[in-house]
């Protein structure tokens, strides 16, 4: 397992972002994408922008945005005509189970 993993399993959502040049690398690895140097981690922060919604059955899922660069697929708990794509989530959970898991709530609803 490795650390963005082993971080989701413990219910925390990271980033790799490099020591030399800043930049955030995702999806997350040990090397910078783009001078190849180490890289530190730290939280993503907690609020994305929703980009795509669609629905499943009664289940609202959303591609969410955060931090101008990262990118997620998560499950939304809100009805489809409640959020439009540019609205703001919060991020209220994440995990890992053999795969990826992130739920959202509108921060604003309207």
């Amino acid at each position: 397992m490795n650390k963005f993993e082993t971080e989701l399993k413990a219910g925390n959502f990271v980033t790799s972002e490099c020591s030399h040049c800043k930049k955030i690398v995702w999806p997350p690895s040990d090397y910078c994408d783009y001078c190849f140097k180490e890289v530190n981690w730290r939280k993503v922060s907690e609020n994305g922008t929703i980009v795509e919604l669609s629905r499943k059955e009664n289940d609202v899922f959303c591609i969410t945005e955060f931090e101008n660069k990262i990118r997620v697929m998560g499950k939304l708990d809100a009805e489809i005509h409640m959020a439009k794509p540019g609205q703001t989530v919060k991020l209220t959970k994440c995990l890992f189970n053999d795969k990826n898991g992130f739920f959202f709530s509108l921060e604003n609803k309207q």
